[in-house]
């Protein structure tokens, strides 16, 4: 049996990580988590092969919680089961020892390969993350960032400019509560939780000017 430990914040989304794991006739989930210091507890009590490891969690974030586990457990193995997938969460989740990096739309049985992969000692990638080690292994420098759509992009640059979203939305035809919705969208694809940093990011990737 493969013993496993899932982390994530969500807790309707960890009871369908669990689930889908419990259905498996190989797998045991051994412990649950629903924050970065609560995943680390969990892992030095269950010793578990195979961690599932959410990026953005309160307390400690998956990267960090990836690192302070394999410091202290380096037989365990982590596997990213995120929804973001930036260069820098890929890479940054990659150099603090994960295994794998596989994305939460994956479809189930490609999550559940990338478990048993993993379990193995095998490096199970989503496209997206395989890609970010090719260009950080070849020194490209083109930036491939997330795809924002027309009106995210319009949006994005109005709150650039120092815009309200009252003001965003009187200057789109927008009500607010579709302004932010399409910030909600913006700070997920772009893995932020703030609009200076929604900016930010969005100048990094070449998004904006």
């Amino acid at each position: 049996m493969i013993r496993v430990v899932v982390a994530d914040d969500h807790p309707i989304v960890r009871s369908g990580i669990v689930a889908l794991l419990q259905d498996a006739d190989d797998i045991d989930v051994v412990g649950q988590a629903s924050d970065g210091r609560a995943a680390v507890s969990v892992v030095l009590a269950e010793r578990p092969d195979v961690v599932l490891m959410d990026l953005r969690m309160p307390e400690l974030d998956g990267d960090a919680a990836t690192a302070e586990i394999l410091a202290a457990e380096p037989d365990v193995r982590v596997l990213i089961l995120t929804t973001y997938e930036s260069d820098d969460q890929i890479l940054a989740a990659i150099e603090a020892g994960a295994t794998g990096y596989l994305l939460k739309a994956a479809p189930e049985s490609e999550i559940l390969a990338g478990v048993r992969a993993t379990a193995r000692g095998e490096t199970a990638l989503a496209p997206s993350a395989a890609a970010a080690l090719v260009r950080r292994a070849t020194g490209s420098s083109a930036v491939a960032g997330p795809s924002l759509t027309p009106r995210e992009l319009e949006v994005l640059q109005l709150v650039a400019q120092g815009n309200s979203n009252p003001a965003i939305g009187r200057a789109l035809f927008l009500s607010e509560t579709t302004v932010k919705t399409h910030l909600g969208h913006v700070f997920e694809k772009l893995g932020v939780n703030d609009r200076t940093r929604a900016v930010t990011r969005a100048m990094e990737l070449r998004l904006l000017p």
